[in-house]
């Protein structure tokens, strides 16, 4: 790594519900997720957990950078990880997911109740 080179780091914080993007330790974006599993979810253990990405944000002075695109796709492999299933309320996510389709398979429709 050069040494202008900024330090990008995407962690769950799960307290929080969100991803959240630093660069060079400052907190620069976040995806906010919430869990919609159906209540019934422990009837039927095997059914995976239906997390909601619901906003995806990058500090102004940060945008058009590609850091949206780092936090999502960082977001979508913690969720192929961890066995989620996802429903793309963001926009953003959801045109990340047309325009990345290895991840169509984590999705599930708007319309297909929680």
């Amino acid at each position: 790594m050069f040494a202008d080179s900024p330090l990008i780091d995407v962690t769950d914080n799960c307290d929080q519900n969100r991803f959240e993007l630093r660069l060079n330790g400052d907190l620069v974006g976040i995806v906010g997720y919430y869990d919609t599993s159906p209540a019934g979810k422990s009837e039927a253990p095997e059914s995976a957990p239906v997390i909601s990405f619901m906003h995806t944000v990058v500090v102004e002075d940060f945008g058009h950078q590609g850091l949206a695109a780092v936090m999502v796709r960082h977001a979508l492999d913690h969720a192929r990880r961890h066995g989620w299933k996802v429903r793309p309320v963001c926009t953003y996510v959801q045109r990340f997911v047309e325009a990345n389709p290895e991840y169509s398979d984590l999705m599930v429709p708007l319309d297909v109740p929680a």
